[in-house]
């Protein structure tokens, strides 16, 4: 057998192991969610047609010709009885597009699809997509909302870096056929982290957006907006207002953003967000959760202070390191939920919860105190509690 031969049939079978590995949950955790023992989306889940030329005679020595850097990012739903990420695949050369990758079950065993996602373009053709959050919104539709990115028209020649970031939407009943609409609207100069709510407000189309004034920086962009428009096509905010704002020495001190579209539960709008502070480290995302109330979704009635997921061990590592973000959840009607996170810009993570768990979370764990004093005096309530509790018979084991 050839040499070509041999190794197409070693990168096949590790390609074989890495989509059928098991995916065990982690013992231990903080009772909120359980993380699970490996990631669900790398680069090397991508098939190998997408990466090398298979053919021996313009490939003799079997190199990848179109290479994967990261899976990640990605949006996600439930469809056909399938659980479905809308991954941002990102080539080598630093373009990312998107790629369906689906498995029967909601923590293990997802695969690409043949092709990725051919998205339909505007007039003016996006230089990069990304992040694309999927809504099954009650007009019958499910949209895609992602990040457009084109180079500022502004910026001199010799500036090969600025960009502007605004809000694309497509729009599909499989995930299979796209019709790609007119990028949103608002008064805002550049949007980001833009959802969609799954059902009318007011009889309008509702969205989360991410006010900003440059492509980074949000500027006068205080957190989570919110506005409504009369149609999708085109979708035009006239007015947006805040309803989740970033504050100092907080986990959302630099800038927030809505992660997925939110959960309907009894209790209100269940959301889960990326927070960003500044270290001497760099810039480190966390998500966090909140909720808000079922007629108004823009007022929110419960926010827990602190973080909900920050990364850890090998989740810290990537092309941009100390970075967890969230903008795919799948919540199933007996209760569960999957919350798919990506670490650090590089690779697909789940963590496995219910709708109990986290409404729990948001309802009964206290608001951040925003001052050091302020957050003692809450753990002295919470400690006096429990050292009551202790006293009892049947919580002796917690004595020395």
């Amino acid at each position: 057998m050839s040499d070509f031969m041999n190794r197409l049939k070693r990168l096949a079978a590790d390609h074989k192991q890495l989509l059928n590995r098991p995916n065990p949950r982690v013992a231990g955790g903080n009772g909120q969610y359980d993380r699970h023992e490996h990631p669900v989306l790398t680069s090397g889940h991508a098939p190998l047609h997408w990466r090398y030329d298979l053919n021996p005679e313009t490939n003799p020595f079997l190199m990848e010709r179109l290479g994967v850097n990261a899976a990640f990012n990605a949006g996600a739903i439930e469809l056909d009885g399938k659980y479905c990420l809308m991954a941002r695949v990102e080539g080598v050369d630093r373009k990312s597009f998107f790629a369906v990758a689906e498995s029967n079950s909601p923590t293990e065993g997802f695969r690409f699809r043949d092709y990725p996602v051919l998205l339909p373009e505007t007039e003016d053709p996006d230089v990069n997509v990304y992040d694309m959050r999927l809504v099954k919104h009650e007009d019958g539709y499910i949209y895609g909302l992602f990040c457009t990115e084109r180079k500022d028209p502004d910026a001199p020649p010799s500036d090969t870096s600025s960009a502007t970031a605004q809000g694309g939407i497509a729009r599909t009943r499989d995930l299979k056929t796209w019709e790609r609409l007119p990028d949103l609207q608002t008064p805002s100069p550049q949007q980001r982290n833009v959802v969609l709510h799954p059902e009318f407000v007011d009889g309008k189309y509702a969205f989360y957006t991410r006010p900003q004034d440059g492509f980074i920086d949000t500027g006068a962009g205080g957190g989570i907006g919110w506005g409504l428009s009369d149609s999708m096509n085109p979708a035009v905010i006239d007015k947006e207002i805040i309803v989740d704002e970033k504050k100092y020495h907080t986990v959302k001190e630099v800038k927030n953003g809505q992660g997925p579209a939110p959960i309907r539960t009894a209790h209100g709008w269940l959301h889960i967000a990326h927070g960003v502070r500044n270290t001497a480290a760099g810039l480190r995302y966390v998500l966090y959760a909140f909720m808000t109330d079922l007629k108004e979704p823009q007022r929110v009635v419960y926010a827990p202070g602190g973080h909900l997921i920050a990364p850890e061990g090998i989740e810290r590592v990537g092309d941009v390191s100390n970075v967890v973000f969230c903008n795919g959840v799948i919540a199933k009607d007996n209760g569960d939920v999957f919350i798919y996170y990506a670490s650090s810009d590089t690779r697909m993570h789940v963590a496995s919860s219910t709708v109990e768990k986290l409404v729990n979370y948001c309802m009964h764990t206290p608001a951040d105190a925003l001052r050091s004093r302020a957050c003692v005096e809450q753990r002295y309530e919470l400690i006096t509690r429990n050292l009551e509790l202790m006293k009892k018979q049947e919580y002796s084991f917690l004595s020395d």
